[in-house]
């Protein structure tokens, strides 16, 4: 990986032994010198990406379902309708993209469950409407753009196809041929580190434990371990001498000392990281207010946190950050939709289990999204998600406790952010066929249209990822086109 000047000398003082040095101290100050006359490029402006992954793999093909084409010969209510699988098509939440030829799409209803349910919280549709929405149509993980004929002769499948933990992994590395040791998101971190200029936390910050997708060469990420904790406890200093000296107090000896003989480059460095370390103690001592009240879901309570940090990113400098949250459950083998699948309870036992997630999803992703826009931070702020893979579009089983759908390939995903031309839906959405030409054989895996390479490359140039960074960062980029997919704007 390219390493800037600056960064290259950064890292290498750091790695300095003890015994070094102590016999290098008159050419620490040298060093000292040259980094800083490397300025660093030092974003003007804010910029966040949330990753939300929803672990198991969820059904694509019942979270957006064609509309018009509904009943089409060998479509989807012919393959799903009887063995309960499918969502009737008077529950849909009808939606217009406009480059789909005038062809009506559905959102699953629980997607936004107050339409049924005015008591429910709201969820993504009005998103939509306001063209703050997109849909990725059918990407997944892929080593080239591959045809059925050359999947059927293994030409350029990728590694370990329809495996949970495998397909789970090349999301969060985007490294199809193999077993990926970092992550694109602790990529983009060891080569966008500059934007942030000296902060005092990590660019990257995980409320859903430690994840590979944060893992990188030289970064690393602030783990959140509890989605209820305060922000007093991310970073807790404790002090055990005299109350006089506490350097949390205002003009004790302790703060004084930190002013002192600032010519030494080491006293120097050890009292800036001490200064840093109060300031940041100090901002999040107290949790903010928000606006917005959220969802008390698993992933509720998490995408509370990330507004929490936004409210005190001025006083702590950042400049770029990336989060992650999580929602699982998705491997639908059964019970997926219930005996009423268009009731909008969450978790409840009508809806199925795919259909509570989704309004958990949906009710989360709109309280942040409200969230966003009352500290003016939309156009800031892009989230997205990722899943393992989508799901068989032929059923597994049949009636309301047993149905489901299997491990498959392509899938979809969500885009959400005041940046993001919505309303539409990008990629090309398959044909839903068994058999047909976007199916792997005749169970409905569907073959993916648009890599991970190009819909992740697309967030990280919105996020500031240099252009000479991409292959550095996706070294595969280069097989697809386009490597910018245009869901989002400068």
């Amino acid at each position: 990986m390219k390493q800037s000047r600056r960064n290259f000398l950064r890292d290498s003082a750091c790695g300095l032994s003890a015994a070094a040095m102590v016999s290098s101290l008159d050419r620490l100050k040298l060093v000292n010198a040259m980094v800083q006359q490397q300025q660093p490029d030092v974003a003007s402006d804010y910029r966040a990406l949330v990753c939300i992954f929803l672990f198991g793999g969820s059904d694509c093909n019942n979270m957006v379902i064609p509309y018009t084409q509904y009943s089409d010969a060998g479509g989807y209510d012919a393959v799903r309708t009887a063995s309960g699988l499918a969502v009737p098509q008077s529950a849909l939440l009808q939606i217009s993209p406009p480059n789909q030829g005038g062809n009506v799409f559905g959102l699953h209803p629980n997607l936004s469950p107050e339409v049924a349910t005015p008591a429910q919280s709201k969820g993504l549709l009005e998103v939509w409407g306001a063209g703050k929405l997109a849909v990725l149509c059918n990407y997944g993980s892929l080593v080239q753009p591959i045809t059925k004929a050359q999947y059927q002769a293994n030409i350029g499948r990728p590694y370990q196809l329809f495996s949970h933990s495998d397909q789970q992994t090349q999301q969060q590395t985007i490294v199809p041929n193999g077993v990926g040791q970092t992550g694109w998101g602790g990529r983009i971190a060891d080569t966008s580190g500059g934007l942030n200029g000296s902060v005092p936390l990590p660019m990257n910050v995980s409320i859903a434990g430690s994840q590979l997708f944060f893992t990188g060469k030289s970064t690393r990420q602030l783990v959140i371990a509890d989605s209820n904790t305060l922000l007093s406890n991310v970073l807790a200093l404790g002090w055990s001498g005299p109350a006089g000296a506490n350097p949390s107090t205002a003009g004790s000896s302790y703060q004084q000392l930190i002013g002192f003989d600032l010519d030494s480059v080491l006293v120097k460095a050890a009292s800036d990281t001490t200064a840093q370390a109060l300031t940041t103690k100090a901002a999040l001592l107290t949790t903010p207010t928000l606006a917005t009240t959220y969802p008390n879901t698993s992933l509720g309570r998490q995408l509370q946190q990330a507004p929490r940090l936004l409210k005190v990113k001025d006083t702590l400098g950042m400049k770029r950050q990336i989060f992650y949250c999580s929602l699982g459950a998705f491997d639908t083998h059964t019970q997926e939709t219930g005996t009423n699948p268009t009731n909008p309870a969450s978790g409840g036992a009508n809806s199925g289990n795919q259909g509570g997630l989704l309004t958990q999803l949906s009710q989360a992703m709109r309280a942040f999204y409200d969230e966003m826009v009352a500290q003016a931070l939309s156009t800031n702020v892009t989230t997205f998600t990722l899943s393992d893979f989508g799901r068989t579009f032929q059923p597994s089983g049949s009636g309301a406790a047993t149905v489901g759908s299997d491990h498959a390939w392509g899938s979809h995903a969500f885009i959400m952010g005041g940046s993001v031309i919505g309303g539409a839906f990008y990629g090309a959405y398959p044909t839903l066929a068994l058999g047909g030409p976007n199916d792997t054989d005749t169970r409905g895996r569907l073959i993916p249209t648009t890599s991970l390479d190009q819909y992740a490359a697309t967030l990280a140039t919105w996020y500031g990822l240099a252009a000479a960074d991409l292959p550095t960062v996706f070294p595969k980029l280069s097989r697809f086109s386009p490597p910018n997919l245009g869901f989002l704007s400068a």
